[in-house]
Formats: C-alpha cells, sequence, structure tokens
C-alpha cells in the first residue's frame, strides 16, 4: 500500500460572520494493491477569530458596495487574513505546513449571473504568509455554468461517507447525500443568518439553544407565507446568498408586524420543516456547524422527520468546513476533482481553485 500525507491549514469565513475558522489538518491518502483509495483525517489545533465591530459592519454592507469599494475592501481583507494566519501560525509553531488552504470571505453570489466573490483571496496572501496557497475555489465552477456551491459535498463524499446524509447549519443549510451513485447536494434554506439578526435585536449575539423561539408562539400565516417562497420549489442544483435573503426573507418578516420574538419562534419552525422535507424516514443525519448548538431547532426537526440526528465532537461541529476546504486544497495540489458537477450543476467535474507560490 501506498500512503501520501498532507499537513495543511484549513481557513474558512461563513456568511453568518462568526469569525475566521482556522484549522489544523492532517490527511492521509491510501492507495491499495488494486488502486483503492480512502482517505483519513486528524484535526489538530484550532481557533476562530471573531471579527471586530467595524469589520463585521464592512463585511455586512459590502453587498451594496462600488466596484472601486470591493477592489479596496479585498486588498484590505486580504492583508487582514494574512496577518490572522500567521499569528495562528506562529502561536502553534506551525512552521512544516504544506499549504494554506483558504475559502476567503462571500460578499456576492449571484451564479446564474455569473457572479460570485470570495475576497481574500489575493496573490499578496502568499507572499505575506510566505506558504503556498491554495484559494478562491468558487469562481471557475461558475465560469463552468455551476452554482459555485456547495463545495463540501466532495469531503463529505470521501470523508463522511458512513452517513446517509450530512447536514450542515450554518449561515444557510446545506445537505449532500448520494443518490445513484452520484453526489447531490444544496443548500436548503437561511438558518442563522436570520435567527442571529432577530436575536441581536433583542440584544444577544444569537439565540441559545433556541431559547428565545421555544418561549414564543409561531404565527401561522408567517409560516405559511415563508413555505411559499419561490426558491422551495427549484430543483436542484441550487444556492442562496444574502442578496437573496434581503430581497426575499427579510422584507417579509419585517412586514408581518411580529415581534422578534416570535420570528424567531416561526423562523426556527420553518426551518425544521424545510430541513425535514428533504430526509427519507429511518435514516442517519451528520450535523455539523454552529446550528447545531440549536437543540430547540434540533427537537424541532426530530419532529418532523424520522432521522437519527448525529452531533460529532464539539471541533468536528465547529471546525468541518475549514476541515473540508483543506481537503479541496490538497485535491487541488494533487491535480484531482474537488468540485462535482453533480453538486453544482457545472459542465462537468473539475478540479477548482489557484494556487499561489510565495
Amino acid at each position: 500500500m501506498k500512503t501520501q500525507k498532507y499537513h495543511v491549514l484549513g481557513v474558512m469565513s461563513g456568511t453568518s460572520l462568526d469569525g475566521i475558522d482556522l484549522a489544523e489538518c492532517i490527511f492521509e491518502h491510501t492507495e491499495n494493491a488494486t488502486k483503492k483509495a480512502s482517505w483519513k483525517f486528524s484535526i489538530g489545533a484550532t481557533t476562530t477569530v471573531s471579527y471586530a465591530t467595524n469589520w463585521k459592519k464592512r463585511l455586512q454592507e459590502a453587498v451594496s458596495f462600488s466596484e472601486a469599494e470591493l477592489i479596496t475592501l479585498n486588498c484590505d481583507y486580504t492583508d487582514y487574513l494574512s496577518e490572522v494566519i500567521k499569528n495562528f501560525i506562529d502561536a502553534q509553531k506551525l512552521y512544516s505546513l504544506d499549504a494554506i488552504c483558504s475559502h476567503g470571505h462571500t460578499i456576492l453570489h449571484q451564479p446564474d449571473k455569473g457572479i460570485t466573490l470570495q475576497i481574500g483571496n489575493l496573490p499578496q496572501l502568499a507572499t505575506s504568509v510566505q506558504k503556498m496557497v491554495v484559494c478562491d475555489f468558487r469562481v471557475q465552477d461558475v465560469g463552468l455554468g455551476g452554482q459555485g456551491a456547495p463545495l463540501v459535498p466532495i469531503g463529505d463524499r470521501l470523508l463522511f461517507g458512513n452517513y446517509e446524509y450530512c447536514l450542515n447549519l450554518g449561515g444557510f443549510a446545506n445537505c449532500s447525500f448520494e443518490r445513484k451513485g452520484k453526489r447531490i447536494a444544496y443548500d436548503i434554506c437561511p438558518v442563522n443568518i436570520v435567527l442571529n439578526r432577530y436575536a441581536q435585536q433583542l440584544g444577544q449575539d444569537y439565540d441559545d439553544n433556541g431559547n428565545i423561539a421555544a418561549s414564543a408562539e409561531v404565527d401561522p400565516a408567517l409560516l405559511q407565507a415563508l413555505g411559499q417562497l419561490e426558491f422551495y420549489f427549484q430543483p436542484a442544483p441550487k444556492s442562496l446568498g444574502l442578496e437573496w435573503v434581503k430581497t426575499s426573507v427579510f422584507p417579509l418578516l419585517e412586514e408581518s408586524g411580529c415581534t422578534s420574538e416570535t420570528i424567531l419562534a416561526t423562523f426556527t419552525e420553518h426551518i425544521a420543516m424545510q430541513l425535514a422535507a428533504q430526509f427519507e424516514s429511518g435514516t442517519t443525519v451528520l450535523v455539523t456547524g454552529g446550528g447545531a448548538y440549536n437543540s430547540y431547532l434540533l427537537e424541532r426537526l426530530k419532529q418532523h422527520a424520522a432521522v437519527e440526528i448525529v452531533c460529532p465532537s464539539k471541533t468536528l461541529i465547529e471546525y468541518k468546513e475549514a476541515l473540508i476546504f483543506g481537503l479541496l486544497g490538497v485535491l487541488k495540489i494533487r491535480g484531482e476533482v474537488n468540485c462535482l458537477a453533480s453538486v453544482t450543476g457545472s459542465k462537468k467535474d473539475h478540479s477548482s481553485g489557484e494556487v499561489f507560490i510565495p
């Protein structure tokens, strides 16, 4: 048997603006005599660097920036990201890394118009950290007619194939699963990008354990209106961005006249119903992302779907996406497919991302 090891840093910033996730990842690729390959992984040092108020404000408002403002933001954010990465490398003494594999932060995502922008993916990142950088994984797929999202499913297949479904609950919910030998994946609905907004209106960073939602009543009319949003009737592949939430979801919630508490209760129920509709009864669902800590949401999901919900270790819940972007970078370095046409709707499977050498 032939085994190759890779020591990389996975870096991820999600739409919920919790911060920048950094995870030291060790991957082992083993190939037996019949050329059958398998992957193993371990996660070492991890941290999440929270955004300061000024950065959170800039990133929230960037969807309406001019082209010139976006260019400036991209440069500034790349400088900031490089400092975050260098500080982590120094603190953990990770000087033997093979590469930095970074998602960047999504500002624009309108794949139907051929537009997606993840800032922090400029060549200056490699120059600054003095390491090989693999990044900007979405642009090529959109150029090939795909959604550019979700990208995690290749990692679900290679690292977590023993679960029927892999569900991520971050700013948005997305799931992936195998169907007739193909990996299928898509965005389901908004999650923390909405819940956090209304928790913050009540003076909380987020709805801890879903306690606020659990203590309020669901508004039936609003729940019904949310369920009629056009996106939910579109076939996969499909993906969501902040733009859609701003134009389709927030106006509906604001015009309802409901209190923030009622909105949290209603939208949590809406999420549970949308999630439940994706899963076959009697299957196992691996749940990761910040929403895995929302115990009330998971209770409501169980009420709507007869599935076994598996919440893994705290490290995997919080750093699975950083881990898989580490794997995407390794696959790119190996020249192997890291983006599946069956998932994104692109013209073909491909090896996506930019490689920058300092």
